[in-house]
């Protein structure tokens, strides 16, 4: 075979292999393609369509409208109103940090607020949007929906924010609202969604569950760049439930009216324990939180001497001074220290071994039982019951009337206070000596009781029941259980000794010579049982006492505490009122007509006048003189 020849074959053969090979490749080629056109088509076809509909698709959670708290009429007193606002996904974003910077230069966003987004965006799943700027203005919406082609993952959505119509007059008792932080996002997806707020103090707080309500969820059709064609469906989620709150605001309005800066005061139902109304001043206005709270502000708030963030009716610590001597005398009667009608002659001082403790009459109230004693607020004779019936017997008989225990108020943070016992003070690490148990006998000392645990005191002086002060009236519609009269369980205390302290407040008020006789009610309205009481916040010393020191010299935050408990009507009493003026002096002259003019706005918008005469207790007798100071 020639060399031409077998050239020619071996072109040939070379040609024939790299044919097959080539045909071999395309083969394989169309047999992937035929392969991978099946699984795209067929095994994952359902997939890429349902990716393919969610381009066009945009699913959505809505934050559903939380529930309003009314007052006892059912006006609101907290709602909401529309609030404007632009929110990001981060998945449909993508680039959020430049997504971001378009959105500056069309509304700028400070560096607090960029950094919070950023952080949101971070700690979030991708596809929960997160709120970008609220309360936004008719032309930032305009701008912002101009330019949404530059803007992918920007939208615009009309959400709730919380209002508050009352502003400061119902502050401490409904509270405020705020962003969920993260320690909260944990225990419900539902905290995630923009414009959820959560309740932080008050009524808010207490029932942040039932006011938040379930989310629900929209389907909108959108164009490549995320600008929203339609809405397809919407699944309205539930809205939170209404609570209704016993407090009246019109009375709370009058009330707090009626108070000075520095003055507190609790209005309760005496039969059920219902809150009627309850004010500290000064006080805040919960609206401020929905913007934001300036640091000027928090550090105005926070510097204010007068704490106007604290409801000082639940937190404020006080001794209980002269308005603690009822409690003093039952718990005497109850251990049969003395009887009603012993005499205890006072002459201005009481001495216990080289310490001598002062009547508040520098002259002394003579020869008194235990109803004067009560009238005259004597400091004598109690420190002498006192001194009878030892300090853990008092302590007892304060704690059965809701002192230094823990009352079941729906307002978080509520302090129980002190009773102070022997064990307590040993606990320690120092003694309780005699001289201890005599001051606690006029309610000085170490006691720290709230204004609340003192109303309460009073209810249940006024009724002989177990009465718990509550706010909630409904949730959702539904009745509260125990808001009845004969729900509260008796104190176990003989009404013949309920009536004789009863008596003695009463006289306080109606009869010459007591304490608060400025108090007295006009014709109509029936007739005030009460007790003044004033309480030290600096020591006189008996060198002051001998030179005829008078307290009003002294500036005005070293001056006694004011203080006034009373209930009425006498004959049938319904309403209870603790009034507590910081550095007021006197209770008898600045607590006490406080608290007669907010018994008469309580009666005058609750029920109808009565007038009767008191009933007198056999075998109390008399003071001498008859009515006159002895």
């Amino acid at each position: 075979m020639s060399t031409a020849r077998k050239e020619e074959e071996a072109r040939r053969s070379v040609f024939t292999r790299r044919a097959l090979l080539l045909g071999a490749g395309q083969l394989g080629a169309l047999g992937f393609l035929g392969w991978r056109l099946n699984k795209l088509q067929v095994e994952e076809g359902e997939r890429y369509a349902t990716l393919a509909e969610e381009n066009r698709i945009s699913a959505r959670l809505v934050a559903p409208p939380r529930g309003r708290v009314l007052d006892r009429e059912g006006k609101v007193i907290a709602g909401s109103q529309l609030n404007w606002r632009a929110l990001i996904v981060a998945e449909d974003a993508r680039d959020v940090p430049a997504v971001l910077d378009t959105f500056h230069r069309i509304v700028p966003l400070t560096e607090t607020e960029r950094a919070r987004i950023e952080r949101e965006v971070r700690r979030r799943r991708r596809f929960i949007p997160v709120t970008v700027r609220e309360f936004l203005t008719w032309e930032e919406m305009a701008r912002i929906e101009m330019n949404a082609p530059d803007l992918p993952g920007i939208s615009v959505d009309v959400g709730t924010t919380r209002e508050y119509p009352e502003k400061e007059h119902l502050a401490h008792v409904v509270g405020y609202v705020a962003p969920p932080a993260e320690a909260d996002i944990g225990e419900d997806p539902l905290l995630e969604l923009p414009g959820i707020r959560v309740g932080r103090a008050g009524i808010e707080r207490f029932h942040d569950k039932a006011l938040r309500g379930r989310a629900g969820s929209i389907r909108l059709e959108v164009n490549a760049v995320g600008r929203v064609i339609r809405e397809l469906d919407r699944r309205e989620g539930q809205p939170g439930q209404d609570v209704q709150i016993s407090v009246d605001s019109e009375l709370q309005r009058a009330v707090r009216a009626r108070c000075e800066e520095g003055t507190s005061a609790v209005v309760l139902d005496a039969r059920t324990g219902e809150v009627l109304a309850m004010a500290t001043q000064p006080s805040f206005d919960p609206n401020i939180f929905n913007s934001g709270v300036s640091s000027a502000q928090w550090r105005s708030w926070t510097r204010n001497r007068q704490t106007p963030l604290i409801n000082k009716t639940t937190n404020g610590l006080y001794a209980p001074g002269s308005t603690f001597k009822m409690v003093v005398a039952l718990a005497a009667l109850e251990a049969k220290v003395c009887t009603p009608g012993e005499r205890v002659f006072c002459p201005g001082h009481y001495d216990l071994g080289d310490t001598r403790f002062h009547c508040h009459s520098r002259y002394g109230h003579g020869s008194l039982d235990m109803r004067g004693a009560i009238k005259y607020s004597c400091d004598v004779y109690f420190y002498e019951m006192a001194k009878r019936i030892g300090i853990d017997r008092i302590a007892a008989m304060g704690r059965r009337f809701g002192m230094g225990v823990d009352l079941e108020i729906e307002l978080p943070g509520t302090r129980r206070g002190l009773m102070p016992t022997r064990d307590w003070r040993t606990s320690q690490g120092k003694p309780w000596n005699l001289g201890d148990t005599v001051v606690h006998g006029i309610g000085q000392g170490f006691y720290q009781l709230t204004p609340l645990s003192l109303a309460t005191m009073t209810a249940r002086l006024a009724t002989g029941r177990a009465v718990q002060p509550h706010l909630t009236r409904s949730v959702g519609g539904r009745p509260v259980k125990g808001v009845r009269p004969e729900d509260w369980p008796s104190l176990g205390i003989p009404e013949r000794d309920l009536r004789l302290v009863r008596e003695a407040m009463w006289a306080v008020v109606n009869e010459e010579g007591g304490t608060a006789r400025g108090a007295r009610l006009p014709g109509g309205l029936g007739q005030l049982a009460g007790k003044t009481g004033t309480t030290q916040v600096r020591r006189v010393s008996r060198e002051q006492r001998e030179r005829g020191f008078r307290v009003e010299s002294m500036p005005r935050e070293w001056r006694p505490h004011a203080l006034f408990v009373c209930f009425a009507p006498y004959e049938n009493p319904q309403f209870a009122v603790m009034v507590i003026v910081e550095h007021g002096t006197s209770g008898s002259g600045a607590a006490a007509p406080i608290g007669r003019d907010i018994m008469i706005d309580t009666i005058n918008r609750f029920r109808q006048p009565v007038s009767a005469p008191p009933a007198r207790v056999a075998d109390a007798a008399p003071p001498p003189g008859g009515n006159q100071r002895p």
